[in-house]
């Protein structure tokens, strides 16, 4: 095949995707409702803030009016993590007042109001009393704050929105004073809660907030916090319980009311609480188009709620979405117990993963490298016998084949509620050995483990398969898993995070390793090639659709991977310019898809339509300057990161110049399998480029390497078994052979 018939079919192929891609797009976006176009105030509602409040602290004896919220309204679990590693309740108003991440600015000792110099969180501040005027104090410091932590976040939007369409917000309560605050800190209306009084307060405005107290646990909170509580957890609860019930009586008939916990309890992060009950809002669940997971929500979807209930059209601007209600097919006791179960198995399981992704990855690393270093000294010191030594190859090779399976196992491990035993470390590790067993089982017995890249393809094969599935099936399986998703950090929800693009995107070009090199070797390139690109642009599209992967950096970084494999696999050198024509079609490729996505209504852009528009508002260089700042500080956050570029350096000499600095094995697997240093290249490029353009990109190289190690490993001592097997099948012939010279 000739260069040009060649660019022309892949630019085909990529206006083929483009417009698949586009198609459905719209097609996804027929079924979205109008947003609102009412330029005045059509609804009411009141919103009941608390913090610290999650669903397990709800049962029908000690809270029974919460207990009715959840039987009788559409709940959810919250996600509040703002600018802090925990939310403090200054933190949550704020959020809501913005309808972005915002926070306090730390007191004293906080630099750039994201902590103090050593870089802890510092402790929770008091709200502060609204002074005579209105003018609320210490305002100036928390818009200095949302003007450095790079979230774009607009103090006093929800006040200002509703105001400019001729309404007004009452504010009964401190912390729902900075919710109703205008861009200024002037809070027009503002009494403090009381509930002789609630039914005057209730009736002046469309939109009341009201602040019935945070929940703060005693034990878990931080020494120097102002908001230490003198009551026990559960008398707070009970206390925010009763002043709820007391709104209830006083709430006007045709009101939606939402309750929703905004903060955090201490110096725990954990996933919250919210419900909503009213004309509009029966027994279900909730949703949002910000997290695509039913029952999951996340603070900053109160805001455009808010806005949408009184028909004021939200900023596109804002991250979060209108909440949705879905109904519950019956309203019972029974029904809100199974309700709760799910909502708890939310908040339990992104809590218990959270402690251990670290204890878990350590060990396991380490195991894998004492048992390698092990057995490269007894080989290199010729312990026992050839036999002997030949077994402890065979076993190596099979025990690195298994820790290849360990990172789709961690995300296969969530079919099974592991987080609801007592000890979870001991469960969740019981269950990715179970399913680590079940795919390397898989790998190392069937008909296929004759082939030298057979238990590659496996593996390989099953991790892009499982991750695939998983992220069409709206990312369940990573969202609290070892090495997916992590809700209450809440950075993403759904598609393709950067662990999980590093383990598919790494799985898939190892998976076009082996497909194409059993095509290169029996005599068919272009059938290679054809195969390899369509893998290859299958999973770019998995990763960079918007109701998937939702991924922008991902097919940046794969992309470029699999075209270089193509063309070595066509022993095509493309010119500079050819080179500079393929960097402009992908990055084309990019910007349409993220422009396509745009077209659609805000509330239902996914990553690459938000940064479209946020480009458009002239914030796309705030975004870009936070990843970076992100990716930097994972760098040099932990002493073990700062080896991925020296790692990386030393991977892309080896590949340059295999003869000389690679691992005799590795070149005898070099000399046995032509499309594996090519492939390596590829994958290498991959990590490289996903390292530089992505938020957290230095996990990227190291994540991927999870998969790539131990199979590299196996595909080594694999070769160097095969040798010294047709060495032992050669020295009785050439014994025989020199006996019958003589």
């Amino acid at each position: 095949m000739t260069r040009r018939p060649l660019f022309a079919a892949a630019t085909a192929a990529a206006l083929l995707a483009v417009i698949v891609i586009g198609s459905l797009i719209a097609a996804s976006s027929s079924d979205v409702p109008p947003r609102a176009a009412s330029t005045k105030i059509s609804g009411s509602m009141v919103v009941i803030g608390t913090g610290g409040l999650s669903w397990g602290d709800i049962s029908p004896r000690t809270t029974p009016t919460l207990w009715s919220l959840l039987r009788d309204g559409a709940s959810a679990t919250l996600g509040v993590h703002s600018v802090h590693a925990n939310t403090c309740p200054v933190d949550g108003w704020l959020t809501l007042s913005a309808g972005e991440q915002a926070g306090d600015a730390g007191g004293e000792g906080a630099v750039g109001g994201l902590g103090d110099s050593s870089g802890a969180r510092p402790p929770c501040r008091a709200l502060p009393p609204l002074v005579a005027g209105g003018k609320l104090p210490r305002w100036g410091e928390y818009r200095a704050a949302a003007g450095a932590n790079g979230f774009d976040a607009s103090l006093g939007l929800l006040g200002e929105q509703v105001a400019s369409h001729g309404g007004c917000v009452q504010a009964v309560g401190p912390g729902a004073a900075l919710g109703a605050a205008r861009a200024s800190g002037m809070v027009v209306r503002y009494q403090p809660f009381d509930a002789s009084t609630l039914s005057s307060s209730l009736a002046g405005c469309p939109l009341t907030l009201i602040d019935v107290g945070p929940v703060r646990d005693p034990g878990d909170a931080n020494p120097r916090d102002e908001t230490r509580p003198t009551t026990s957890r559960a008398q707070q609860v009970a206390a925010v319980d009763a002043r709820v019930a007391s709104i209830f009586l006083a709430a006007p008939a045709g009101t939606d009311v939402v309750l929703a916990s905004l903060a955090d309890a201490g110096a725990t992060e954990r996933l919250r609480m919210v419900a909503v009950t009213g004309p509009h809002f029966g027994a279900g669940t909730l949703e949002s188009g910000s997290t695509r997971q039913p029952g999951l929500v996340q603070l900053t979807d109160l805001t455009p709620t808010i806005l949408q209930a009184l028909g004021i059209p939200a900023p596109p601007s804002l991250g979060g979405a209108p909440l949705r209600f879905v109904p519950a097919h019956e309203r019972s006791d029974q029904a809100a117990d199974e309700r709760l179960r799910a909502l708890l198995d939310y908040d339990e399981s992104s809590h218990k993963v959270h402690t251990l992704v670290e204890p878990f990855f350590y060990a396991w690393a380490l195991l894998q490298l004492a048992l390698y270093l092990t057995v490269a000294v007894l080989w290199r010191r010729g312990w026992g016998t050839w036999a002997q030594r030949q077994r402890l190859l065979r076993a190596t090779r099979q025990v690195a084949i298994i820790a290849a399976t360990v990172p789709v196992s961690t995300f296969l491990a969530n079919l099974l509620p592991w987080w609801r035993f007592s000890n979870p470390l001991v469960s969740v590790v019981a269950c990715v050995a179970l399913f680590a067993a079940a795919v390397s089982a898989l790998a190392l017995l069937g008909p296929w483990r004759r082939w030298q890249l057979g238990p590659l393809a496996v593996v390989c094969g099953t991790t892009v398969a499982v991750l695939a599935l998983d992220v069409m099936a709206g990312s369940r399986l990573q969202l609290s898993s070892l090495m997916g998703l992590q809700p209450v950090i809440g950075g993403r929800f759904y598609g393709m995070g950067n662990v999980t693009f590093a383990l598919f995107a790494t799985a898939t070009l190892l998976l076009c390793i082996a497909v194409g090199d059993h095509l290169v070797t029996v005599g068919e390139p272009v059938k290679a090639a054809a195969t390899v690109a369509a893998i290859g642009m299958g999973a770019v599209i998995v990763d960079a659709a918007p109701w998937w992967g939702s991924d922008l950096g991902g097919p940046t970084a794969l992309l470029p991977a699999v075209v270089f494999l193509v063309l070595t696999i066509l022993k095509i050198r493309p010119t500079w310019r050819q080179l500079l024509a393929i960097g402009g079609g992908i990055g084309g490729f990019i910007l349409l898809l993220g422009l396509l996505d745009w077209l659609r209504p805000a509330e239902s852009r996914s990553h690459l339509g938000k940064f479209v528009q946020t480009t458009l508002d002239g914030g796309a260089w705030d975004i870009i300057v936070r990843k970076l700042e992100q990716n930097i500080t994972l760098l040099f956050g932990n002493p073990l990161s700062l080896f991925i570029p020296v790692a990386l350096v030393l991977l892309v000499r080896m590949l340059a110049r295999p003869a000389s600095r690679a691992p005799v094995p590795l070149q005898r697997s070099f000399a046995v399998i032509p499309l594996l240093r090519p492939g390596l290249i590829a994958v290498t490029l991959m990590w490289v480029i996903g390292f530089v353009l992505n938020d957290s990109g230095a996990a990227i190289p190291a994540v991927g390497a999870t998969v790539a190690l131990p199979l590299l490993i196996a595909i080594a001592l694999r070769a160097l078994e095969n040798e010294k097997d047709d060495a032992n099948e050669a020295g009785p012939a050439l014994t025989r052979a020199s006996r019958h010279r003589r």
